[in-house]
């Protein structure tokens, strides 16, 4: 037994020094992932900081003037144009110069005053409709404050029911806090799959894997050699994420770090078997490579970071059960995010656990029959 793990560690100390000894490598390693990070927290957002909008003010009285006030005063919507009709508005959306128009009609005082439905008509370029939707969104929620204090103020009756929004766990509804975490398993699983599908292909094409074989290495310690140090960088490249969430980004932890660990161990092990399985079908780099895409782009579509799991097909559902990638996202979102350790995220831990237990198995297997 313990010269079988002298050998593995010799192993993994050769693979390492073959993956770190370049200088290129290493920055293609370690840069990338801070760098992705850092593109996708501030690119990758649903959040609006600027709305250009055109007012269409058919009342021109004080009740209209204080509701665009707060639009105005509001930090987010920026009036670009005022017109008088809505034709005229319209047209600055067709040339994306604005992405809403807000239109109040006449007798939007004296409607008010009378206890009366007051309308006011948003028109949004809906050819991005998640920009659209948030856009609307923050629309109805200066238009409910400003219903609030204008019932305060001039004491007409308040509504029979009325709806309190709460929002749990991210009350400020950032993207970021839920892009962020999920980023960690998505740039460590592209960065790690690749490191160990690349590994036996590009031995294959230089010649030396055969000499491996001629060595006392037997196949199953080839396999576990090649899997710790391809788990070792992907722990490092997880670990520079997790420093860009907390450091740069302050991005709050609810939960806990030890498992947090834990489960992007259970993920990288996950992750490593799928790369080794590809690379043990592949004969050259062209293949891995081909085959590592052809893996990593439905992982990132059915992993929930951008759009939700309920949503899909029920089809596409059940093959997220598949996709460890689903179960890192969803660890590292409710770590972030939910004061809970690791007996609540065990659900999720104990999937990718057998599909790392699968993939390596499946890998050595293949291994043997290459040898």
């Amino acid at each position: 037994m313990f010269p079988s793990l002298l050998r593995i560690w010799a192993l993994v100390k050769k693979e390492l020094l073959a993956a770190l000894k370049d200088p290129r490598s290493r920055v293609t390693l370690f840069v990338p992932p801070i760098v992705q990070s850092l593109v996708f927290g501030y690119a990758a957002t649903y959040d609006l900081t600027d709305v250009p909008y055109v007012v269409v003010d058919r009342d021109r009285t004080d009740a209209s003037r204080q509701l665009l006030a707060r639009f105005d005063g509001s930090g987010i919507f920026r009036r670009v144009a005022s017109a008088d009709r809505v034709e005229d508005a319209t047209d600055r959306i067709d040339g994306r110069d604005a992405l809403l128009v807000l239109q109040i009609d006449r007798d939007f005082e004296r409607r008010l005053t009378a206890g009366l439905g007051a309308p006011v008509q948003a028109i949004t370029d809906g050819r991005n409709s998640n920009t659209a939707g948030t856009a609307l969104d923050y629309v109805s929620t200066i238009v409910s404050d400003f219903n609030q204090a204008w019932r305060a103020e001039h004491g007409t009756p308040r509504p029979a029911i009325e709806v309190l929004a709460r929002y749990w766990y991210n009350p400020n509804l950032e993207t970021r806090w839920n892009m962020i975490p999920g980023l960690i398993g998505t740039l460590t699983m592209l960065q790690t799959l690749l490191l160990a599908a690349l590994s036996v292909a590009r031995e294959r094409e230089q010649g030396t894997f055969d000499q491996l074989l001629v060595t006392p290495f037997r196949p199953p310690e080839i396999m576990a050699g090649k899997a710790l140090a391809a788990v070792l960088v992907g722990q490092a490249q997880a670990i520079s994420i997790i420093f860009v969430a907390q450091l740069w980004f302050r991005i709050p932890f609810a939960g806990s770090y030890g498992a947090l660990f834990v489960g992007m161990t259970a993920f990288v092990f996950a992750a490593v078997g799928s790369g080794l399985f590809v690379s043990s079908l592949s004969s050259t780099t062209q293949q891995a490579l081909l085959y590592s895409f052809c893996v990593l782009l439905p992982a990132v579509l059915l992993s929930g970071l951008t759009t939700p799991i309920a949503a899909m097909p029920k089809p596409l559902q059940y093959g997220t059960y598949l996709n460890p990638l689903r179960y890192a996202v969803e660890i590292a979102q409710r770590l972030y995010l939910e004061q809970v350790g690791l007996d609540r995220v065990w659900p999720d831990l104990w999937p990718m656990l057998v599909i790392a237990a699968v993939t390596l198995t499946a890998a050595s297997f293949m291994f043997r029959r290459i040898t």
